[in-house]
């Protein structure tokens, strides 16, 4: 499947998923609290871009904060939605991707939850080196992503997998089948992201265990690094 196939089929499933009700009324993440925590304390201007932002449900307290927030999806569900929860701010909401901002436009903060892992290795490698240059100098790059240490559910077969244990997969069954997602190890983000960004809350893992009928637990590396170059 090619780069371009695979991110027709991707906006696809997440339309189908937010028109189905996904996320609707789920609650935001605790790592939005990290985030406020981090500008607050590199006392940055107010400032965000959001990609892959959903139905606004992470947006929301950080526009409560005081942040100034431009959310992009790709999925029109997701944004449409987005505009109902924060009606007040349509016009900060967007259908769209990176590859549709200003060229050379970068922001204070920019934020990625649960969204650069579509795809193969090289393409999740893509969108995540695509968001870093979109960070201001000085700014914080904001990262929540799929982690090799997930129980990998359901149905799927390892289509890639690197020497730092990072591994793609391609789902056979269930919301996602037929595209490729990827996990990522530590290292390969670190590496990834290179000495121009330096950590300020370092990678961990949030782990969650699966509800029935789903099975083990699904973990996600969350991080946040400031770009060099103030």
């Amino acid at each position: 499947m090619s780069s371009i196939t695979n991110g027709v089929a991707t906006a696809a499933s997440w339309e189908a998923e937010y028109a189905h009700g996904r996320y609707l009324e789920a609650a935001p993440l605790s790592f939005v609290r990290d985030i406020l925590d981090a500008a607050a304390d590199a006392h940055l201007p107010g400032e965000a871009l959001y990609v892959g932002c959903g139905n606004g449900r992470n947006v929301e307290p950080l526009v409560d904060a005081g942040l100034d927030v431009l959310g992009l999806d790709i999925a029109p569900t997701a944004i449409a939605q987005a505009r109902r929860r924060l009606p007040e701010r349509t016009d900060r909401f967007r259908v769209g991707s990176l590859d549709d901002l200003p060229s050379g436009a970068t922001w204070p903060v920019v934020i990625g939850i649960q969204v650069f892992q579509h795809g193969t290795r090289a393409e999740a490698h893509r969108h995540l080196a695509a968001a870093a240059e979109r960070v201001a100098p000085g700014g914080l790059l904001c990262v929540r992503v799929n982690a090799s240490a997930t129980d990998v559910w359901p149905a799927h077969r390892v289509i890639e997998l690197g020497d730092d244990a990072g591994f793609t997969v391609r789902y056979t069954d269930g919301p996602t089948a037929g595209l490729a997602v990827h996990f990522f190890a530590a290292d390969e983000i670190r590496e990834l992201l290179g000495p121009a960004f330096i950590p300020v809350r370092d990678l961990s893992l949030d782990v969650t265990q699966r509800e029935a009928p789903g099975v083990g637990q699904w973990s996600q590396w969350e991080g946040i690094w400031r770009r060099d170059g103030a």
